[in-house]
């Protein structure tokens, strides 16, 4: 039977989840938000086989946003357009959103959305991937 791979991700900040920005007006007011301020992203994969789960793992990363201008903020609106109201808080750590932060802790692809490495290794180890 094959495996069907699921993950999703969720932004934690003051204990709320906040949600994509619906707009880009949306994705100001939740980087104004960040702002200055420490917020955590908790992202999940699980792989099910005939039904039922096989296998699962959540990685948690704390992120500190900088104290950003005006300016920068504007800037990075007006460069992203639209990409910012594809991921939680208006950012794509990936793309141009790196400095707006001034510390990144956690796994790397698990702050993207799926926590990589550790999949392949379950992957691996199940033959479904080459050792």
């Amino acid at each position: 039977l094959p495996f069907v791979i699921g993950a999703d991700q969720m932004l934690l900040f003051e204990g709320r989840v906040i949600d994509k920005p619906k707009s880009r007006a949306d994705a100001r007011r939740q980087l104004l938000m960040l702002r200055g301020h420490t917020h955590r992203l908790i992202t999940a994969v699980a792989v099910a086989q005939g039904g039922k789960v096989v296998w699962g793992r959540r990685e948690t990363a704390r992120l500190v946003m900088r104290d950003f201008t005006d300016a920068f903020l504007r800037s990075y609106l007006r460069t992203e357009r639209d990409q910012v109201t594809r991921t939680a808080g208006g950012y794509r750590l990936e793309a141009l959103g790196a400095p707006l932060f001034s510390s990144v802790s956690g796994d790397y692809f698990g702050i993207l959305g799926l926590p990589l490495i550790p999949l392949l290794d379950f992957l691996r180890r199940n033959g479904a991937l080459a050792k």
